[in-house]
């Protein structure tokens, strides 16, 4: 487990993978001065968890802290998914299934495929 550290202080436990996912994504928006909203529920404290959210913008300190010494592969389709989010008016919210998908590398599309067809259905 890797920590995303918030303004020097905060500090929230993500999978290294996913954290190595939002470790792109946010540095991408903060370059481009773009504020925004990261939403997911921590279950590191209890098992019904905490939903916590963070504003993350260019003037506030964050560190990405990971567990291994090289970071993990990324996948695009991950990628383009949590950046379609972060641009979004209600912020980037990483559910639980789509954390539990990055983590296992779950076949690319799985997470898309299933959201669509519920909107289908």
């Amino acid at each position: 487990m890797g920590t995303l550290i918030y303004d020097g202080a905060d500090g929230f436990a993500f999978d290294d993978r996913v954290l190595a996912h939002l470790q792109a994504v946010i540095a991408t928006k903060l370059r481009r001065r773009e504020g925004f909203l990261l939403i997911w529920t921590d279950r590191t404290t209890s098992t019904e968890g905490t939903l916590r959210s963070i504003w993350l913008d260019p003037a506030i300190s964050l560190q990405f802290v990971f567990s291994h010494p090289t970071l993990p592969e990324l996948n695009r389709d991950w990628l383009g998914l949590l950046t379609e989010r972060a641009n979004g008016n209600g912020g980037l919210m990483l559910e639980d299934a789509l954390r539990a998908e990055i983590r296992a590398e779950v076949p690319e599309g799985t997470y898309k495929a299933a959201k669509s067809q519920r909107r289908e259905g």
